[in-house]
């Protein structure tokens, strides 16, 4: 098969394809990209995905080129290229377009064509199929088209492609046939199939439409109980207690603030396509507006916390740990941080960045600041310890340990410290705050 886009997506699905047996060709116009995993380099942080890609390429299961000719030998072509969108949430599809213009150049009757990309309910029947179509085949009568969302988290993304159902939608009943076997003998997991690929394209937009607008109702609940002096996980914990439907009420936890390269962009895609459709949607843009605003709540809380201790923010060193978008992941993509650094420099205050998963160099491009390379050197004399992603590497911090400045302010930004820890805490004589609590 041949895997379209050796991004981070494209990347896991060729390496577990690959472990699984599959002959797998990776195809990717990034001359540089392909020169890296050709020498054994890995530049996404996914737990396991480096030795399993070096893995597929030693065994000759999978290779890696810049040459679109290697579809013609693919019985399956999974597309998987980028599909960002532009400031008001209509889709970029440039990336897309010239994928599927260069998969008709060398497409065969006989071939199942995939979609993997995020798209706009549509776009596999209105964008995909003419352009795949220019090759002189026709969708249905000579190859099989199907819209199959990606649905994985990052940090767990290789245990969830060998956990998590599939979802399909072809253009046609065969199409999703077909769609389906190849995914039941790829994976060995359970296919969900629909009936169209619209259904299948809102299927993933759905998911992350839920997932921001749950963490918005999170982070509103937080502001809420902060305003009665009452810790929001408590509140979450019981009410989440209740049965509703086929399971519980379920409100996620609130945190700085929502990233990645999906969470971000999904809410505006589906907020653009329906607004193009005469429906006036309101909740995508309401949760993106309450996350977005996360970032500079979370320095305000630091600020104050600072000043009821008698401190002026504009003279303190502000410890920021984790820099990434979500715990245990190196991905630095709409990461909330950026808000939270910012916010503090505007308040005048000395931050300093600590993140052992992070790429130093990017961390600097974005942040404007050089990343410490230790823990020690990010927290000397620090005034606040702002945990803004508890990796692995933060959960056993010594804090008795710490050469910190005296009162130093713990922040809590989304590592959810238990009522013990933070008892530990000023027992040490810690200052406390967390987002919610």
């Amino acid at each position: 098969m041949a895997v379209i886009g050796l991004g981070y997506v494209g990347s896991c699905y060729a390496a577990i394809l690959a472990e699984r047996g599959w002959h797998v060709t990776g195809v990717d116009t990034n001359a540089r990209l392909i020169e890296e995993l050709t020498e054994g380099h890995c530049r996404y942080q996914e737990d396991g995905l480096a030795p399993l890609l070096q893995a597929g390429i030693m065994a000759g299961r999978l290779r890696v080129t810049t040459d679109y000719s290697a579809v013609q030998a693919a019985d399956v072509v999974l597309l998987a290229v980028g599909t960002p969108v532009r400031t008001d949430g209509s889709l970029l599809a440039n990336q897309l377009t010239e994928a599927c213009g260069e998969v008709s150049r060398h497409l065969r009757a006989g071939q199942l064509v995939l979609v993997k990309s995020t798209v706009p309910p549509g776009t596999t029947r209105d964008l995909v199929r003419p352009l795949l179509e220019r090759g002189g085949l026709t969708c249905g009568a000579d190859f099989s088209l199907a819209f199959t969302p990606e649905r994985f988290a990052e940090g767990t993304a290789l245990r969830e492609l060998r956990s998590l159902p599939i979802v399909v939608g072809g253009m046609d009943p065969d199409s999703t046939q077909d769609a389906a076997l190849f995914w039941r003998q790829a994976l060995g997991v359970e296919v969900i199939t629909l009936d169209s690929p619209e259904a299948a394209e809102i299927v993933k937009l759905a998911d992350n439409w839920w997932i921001d607008v749950n963490i918005a109702l999170a982070n509103e609940l937080a502001k809420f109980c902060a305003a009665f002096s009452v810790d929001a996980l408590d509140v979450i914990a019981a009410a989440n207690t209740v049965p509703k439907g086929k399971g519980r009420v379920n409100i996620l936890l609130p945190s700085v603030g929502v990233g990645g390269s999906c969470l971000v962009k999904d809410p505006w895609m589906v907020w653009d396509t329906a607004r193009r459709r005469g429906v006036d949607l309101l909740t995508p843009a309401i949760g993106r507006e309450v996350n977005l605003g996360m970032p500079e709540y979370t320095a305000q809380l630091i600020i104050d916390a600072l000043v009821r201790q008698g401190k002026d923010p504009a003279r303190c060193t502000v410890a920021v740990l984790g820099a990434a978008f979500k715990n245990n992941t190196g991905d630095l993509r709409a990461t909330p941080v950026e808000g939270v650094v910012t916010a503090l420099g505007k308040a005048g205050a000395t931050v300093r960045l600590h993140d052992p998963l992070v790429d130093p160099f990017q961390a600097e491009a974005l942040f404007g600041i050089t990343p410490a390379e230790t823990l020690e050197e990010a927290v000397h004399d620090a005034d606040c310890v702002a945990v803004m992603a508890l990796h692995e590497e933060f959960a056993s911090i010594d804090f008795a340990r710490l050469p910190v400045a005296d009162s130093c302010l713990v922040l809590d930004g989304r590592a959810y410290y238990s009522k013990e820890k933070i008892s530990e805490l000023r027992r040490l004589g810690y200052a406390y705050q967390g987002v919610g609590r």
